[in-house]
């Protein structure tokens, strides 16, 4: 009778593709009150399992604590500004529109009062290209760009955690509780190297066996390859 396909198993939610407990639960995101000028103080900096940055704790001045990611060379005592009025120093959340060019920024918004959704990796930062009417131009770590509204709110410095790519894991187990706390499948094969039972393409002897175009309505288990794709093979010359 077989068993289901890995990624159908994934899909449905077993305890083995679950994320482990607590990573995730911590909200790291602004504020949403965005017309007040609010300062807020970092009493504790933190490393957290689901994020690859450390992050900062902070007290609003309505005693209300929240987090938000981590700058380099941010410590426990320095103020943090949100508003809308403009204060230049590292971790201040302002308006992309008020960013003078070529400024580092991170944790930037897609769309205002969203939180924060781009550049958010230990060690990355972002630049503001050019500003033309509502609308400014970033710079991503990727040296992709991207046009967002002035109103998108960005944290101002670098991330910290910069060069934690570089230390050697050294032993598969480590690597193994890197995956499992932000919910990867690890280690990864390739399809032809499954069983039938496992994959759609496994079973034929290191090659697929048939062909890899597949239809966009194809089910869960049967998605994957070129999927939808609209041409396939060798272009001719000429």
């Amino acid at each position: 009778m077989g068993k289901k396909l890995r990624q159908q198993r994934r899909g449905k939610g077993s305890p083995a593709y679950r994320k482990a407990p607590g990573t995730f639960d911590i909200s790291v995101r602004y504020t949403n009150d965005r017309k007040a000028d609010l300062v807020c103080e970092v009493v504790g900096i933190i490393n957290h399992t689901g994020h690859t940055a450390p992050l900062v704790k902070v007290l609003y001045e309505s005693m209300e604590s929240g987090y938000l990611v981590a700058p380099e060379g941010i410590k426990i005592g320095d103020k943090i500004r949100i508003g809308p009025s403009p204060h230049y120093s590292i971790g201040n959340v302002v308006r992309l529109g008020d960013v003078p060019e070529g400024i580092p920024i991170y944790n930037i918004e897609s769309m205002p009062g969203d939180g924060g959704k781009f550049v958010r990796a230990a060690g990355s930062a972002a630049y503001v290209s050019s500003h033309i009417g509502d609308n400014t131009t970033v710079t991503l770590p990727s040296k992709d760009s991207v046009v967002l509204n002035n109103e998108c709110r960005a944290q101002l410095g670098v991330i910290a955690g910069g060069g934690m790519d570089e230390q050697p894991i050294v032993k598969a187990g480590k690597n193994h509780y890197i995956k499992h706390a932000i919910n990867a499948m690890w280690p990864g094969y390739r399809g032809v190297h499954l069983n039938p039972v496992d994959h759609p393409f496994g079973g034929k002897q290191h090659h697929k066996g048939k062909s890899s175009m597949t239809s966009r309505n194809a089910p869960p288990g049967r998605k994957v390859g070129h999927i939808a794709a609209s041409r396939v093979g060798r272009k001719k010359k000429g």
